[in-house]
């Protein structure tokens, strides 16, 4: 490892380091990310609003970040198979599959989430 011999605050400036090349790495070359955090302007106006404690509140954003976590996991496969090679090969495309469909998962969580909440401020 590069940075084994780091420690203390130089260990956590370097992870601050990594920590933001990996945002500006999904930014850049990842739409489904940039979509993601672009429709969280809103979602978190909606979510203080739509919540009527802080603890809705805070259930309501913090599940809609999962899905940007899990997309950011998504895209750390598909850049390591794609590292792999071009060629097409049936493990590659399951794991390329799986991590689509935990993307999915999240998504399904955070309305089920959403839904509940909506219906017991309204209903």
């Amino acid at each position: 490892m590069v940075n084994a011999h780091c420690t203390g605050i130089q260990r956590i400036l370097n992870a601050f380091r990594y920590t933001f090349a990996g945002l500006k790495a999904a930014w850049t070359s990842e739409a489904s990310f940039r979509q993601e955090i672009v429709i969280a302007i809103p979602a978190i106006p909606l979510a203080l609003w739509l919540g009527r404690s802080w603890t809705q509140r805070a259930l309501l954003i913090g599940f809609y970040f999962i899905i940007p976590l899990i997309e950011l996991l998504n895209s750390a496969i598909e850049t390591i198979v794609d590292r792999m090679g071009p060629e097409h090969h049936e493990l590659s495309g399951r794991a390329k599959d799986l991590g689509s469909a935990a993307v999915f998962v999240s998504i399904c969580i955070v309305f089920i989430v959403w839904i509940i909440i909506t219906c017991e401020r309204f209903f």
